[in-house]
């Protein structure tokens, strides 16, 4: 895990999904050293942090997206999605390395259709839980 801004670390939870593909890929790849990306000229160093913006755009590009894409709005999007899939904000927090919970609030992103489907705690009185009233 490496350091980020305010020397904190940072760091996500390795999915089921991901660690299957990252096995694919060293299985084809078998990268040499230390490094699971290592950079095509200097293979005893990492990828730099260029080329992977650079990959990133271009992944952009092939999926017809608009809007710019960076490793900064993926962290955004990782945060808003945990969020939205009920993950608590102090974890988000702890995961994304802020000290005020109030940088984590400003960093996530609220979709109305999200917002919509949040029920008042009123409605759920004398019902099993996860029922509304209707």
């Amino acid at each position: 895990m490496r350091e980020g801004k305010g020397k904190k670390a940072r760091g996500v939870m390795l999915s089921e999904r991901l660690l299957h593909l990252l096995r694919e890929y060293w299985r084809i790849c078998r990268p040499q050293g230390e490094w699971l990306f290592p950079s095509p000229a200097l293979p005893n160093k990492p990828v730099n942090v260029r080329s992977v913006r650079t990959a990133l755009s271009q992944a952009t590009r092939a999926a017809g997206l608009k809007r710019k894409v960076t490793p900064h709005v993926l962290r955004h999007t990782f945060a808003t999605h945990m969020l939205e899939s009920g993950a608590d904000l102090g974890l988000i927090q702890l995961l994304l390395g802020h000290s005020s919970r109030r940088s984590t609030q400003h960093y996530v992103r609220l979709h109305g259709e999200y917002l919509r489907r949040i029920k008042s705690p009123l409605d759920l009185l004398g019902k099993p839980e996860g029922q509304v009233l209707r």
